[in-house]
């Protein structure tokens, strides 16, 4: 299942200034579409997942990917590329819109929204008509590069009743009534601004005014709020221009009726899971958890540090359960050579492990697919001209990262993938993601620190997140080898709380650190970088390396997958 395009029968006609300003500058409305590379599978039978709806208790949902442009700009938003307006078409029968789609032109297309059907008591409709339209803003009160005008409106929903979308016309004549439906507000809740889409800032708190796709406020597996994929409008120091405020669905019924089985599961992991290519200069490569624990890895207790213990292969002998107060802490073999051969890891080992958790009320799910290093290898940093390694600074024992799959439960089709990056990471979308055999996605972990791309090539972190400076920054390399990460041929589903059949292994509930405190001293070790360079490019190696989180700095080994926030929550990005 992909997206189409389809245009108007009769547009008027294109501004032909506005068109050669298009074509000089490169940036194009959206006229491609994206599709998977292959079609998806027929998805094992068995409760409602990818049946096409979901029913809210009242209200049946679906998922539209087909539209109808109807209005474009050519500058403005990511990349100054402008951003392209659609209607949803092709709606199942007796569903009905809820509010036009937006993307910025910088990506093919490949959007979803959710159309709504009634499926309550007449008495008490969950969905009616808009009493009448609000003119949100116009493209003539701007300077924009666009082929036609654009009116952005707002439905007024009758009172009990909340509009979930906006709609776009290319003429200043309010739409008509009929056109979309508003959702009785026992099954909206609130929403905010996520992805910038279009506007001159990108700033939620500007005076300029600006598109951005919705999410929920309350996020993470138990909201019970999803985004019904229409964008918000904003300007005015953060006052919001729609009218009435624009919220999201929610699912009251909080049930797992429509989350994948685990024979679903099992051909979800065949058809997505991702390849990650180590780079092929990494010293320090992965390795099971079970291989980790048989091969020397020692628990240790305060005040008892002279007598650590060996870890039982499944860490049944793990701490179970509290908090992480340093009570405990996982190391490396005592000796010396086994010390630096459990460094290395063992690519043959080498597991996935995966937390299936529902998102967006259940209406879609996360893979999370935890990646184990046994551990972090030393930093190097870029200053100006300059590749710098930085000693012991970076290094720590027990490195965990992760990839995310967001599938719709609708259809099984792959929405995004979230990279972890150190402490943050990046949502991205399919059009921007390499595939390898099929529709299996490729990734990149960089050179000893082991942070996920969806691409090859040198990335540059800095305090404020990734390639936010191209002058300084920790260095994250990426590349291919013959060294691959593969998450589909050897995993392990870990967790699946919904499910009730996953038992979860020992270590997943350790709450301490997988790694030890780090004994010198990192401004010491700072410091001694820093007496290498010129007094501006010091000055700059200061800035950004002391605004570093501690996990990338190297000051202590981190906490294991299931006491990260994103766990239970939404990605950090």
């Amino acid at each position: 299942m992909g997206n189409c395009i389809t245009r108007d029968s009769d547009p008027p006609p294109k501004d032909d200034e506005a068109d050669a300003d298009a074509k000089e500058s490169g940036a194009l409305a959206i006229d491609t579409t994206f599709s998977l590379p292959s079609p998806l599978p027929e998805w094992p039978s068995g409760g409602g997942f990818a049946t096409g709806t979901i029913d809210f208790g009242g209200l049946a949902v679906a998922e539209v990917t087909n539209f109808t442009k109807v209005w474009a700009t050519y500058n403005g938003g990511p990349d100054d590329g402008g951003a392209t307006f659609f209607e949803p078409i092709g709606l199942p029968e007796g569903f009905y819109l809820l509010g036009y789609y937006a993307q910025p032109n910088n990506r093919p297309l490949y959007g979803r929204v959710l159309v709504g059907k009634d499926t309550s008591n007449p008495a008490n409709p969950t969905l009616k008509w808009p009493v009448d339209y609000a003119l949100v803003w116009s493209s003539k009160s701007q300077d924009v590069k666009e082929d036609t005008p654009g009116y952005i409106w707002a439905p007024i929903p009758k009172d009990g009743y909340q509009a979930v979308g906006l709609v776009v016309t290319s003429t200043p004549e309010k739409p008509p009534l009929e056109k979309v439906r508003c959702v009785r507000s026992d099954f909206t809740t609130l929403c905010e601004p996520d992805d910038w889409v279009w506007g001159k800032t990108g700033d939620v708190d500007s005076d300029e005014f600006n598109i951005f796709e919705s999410r929920p406020v309350r996020k993470g597996k138990q909201a019970s709020a999803v985004s019904a994929g229409t964008f918000l409008a904003k300007s005015g120091g953060g006052t919001t221009v729609e009218t009435p405020l624009l919220v999201c669905l929610k699912y009251t019924l909080k049930n797992n009726t429509y989350m994948p089985n685990l024979q679903q599961l099992e051909a979800l992991i065949k058809t997505y899971s991702p390849k990650v290519y180590i780079h092929p200069k990494e010293e320090y490569l992965p390795s099971s958890v079970d291989w980790f624990f048989q091969n020397g890895a020692l628990l240790y207790k305060k005040g008892d540090e002279s007598n650590p213990v060996p870890i039982d292969p499944s860490g049944s002998n793990l701490p179970q359960g509290g908090t992480n107060d340093g009570e405990y802490w996982i190391d490396l073999p005592r000796d010396k050579n086994e010390r630096e051969r459990v460094k290395k890891g063992d690519m043959g080992s080498a597991c996935a492990y995966y937390h299936i958790k529902p998102m967006l009320a259940g209406t879609y799910t996360d893979l999370a697919i935890w990646l184990f290093y046994p551990f972090n290898g030393p930093s190097r940093a870029k200053v100006g001209f300059l590749t710098i390694p930085l000693g012991e600074i970076g290094e720590h024992v027990g490195d965990w990262e992760h990839i995310t799959l967001r599938i719709s439960n609708f259809n099984g089709l792959l929405m995004k993938v979230f990279f972890s990056q150190h402490a943050g990471g990046e949502w991205v979308y399919p059009p921007d993601l390499e595939f390898g055999e099929g529709n299996r996605i490729q990734g990149y972990a960089s050179l000893h620190g082991h942070a996920n791309y969806r691409k090859a090539g040198d990335v540059l972190q800095d305090g404020n997140g990734e390639g936010t400076d191209k002058f300084a920054g920790i260095r994250n390399d990426t590349d291919k080898s013959n060294n691959v990460y593969d998450t589909g041929a050897n995993y392990k589903i870990i967790s699946a709380d919904y499910l009730g059949t996953i038992t979860e292994p020992p270590w997943l509930n350790y709450a301490r650190k997988w790694g030890p405190m780090i004994t010198y001293n990192i401004n010491d070790e700072i410091n001694k970088v820093a007496k290498l360079l010129p007094g501006k490019l010091k000055d700059k190696f200061h800035s950004f390396i002391k605004s570093l989180p501690a996990e990338l700095l190297g000051e202590q080994g981190p906490t294991g997958p299931k006491m990260k926030k994103n766990w239970d929550g939404e990605e950090t990005v």
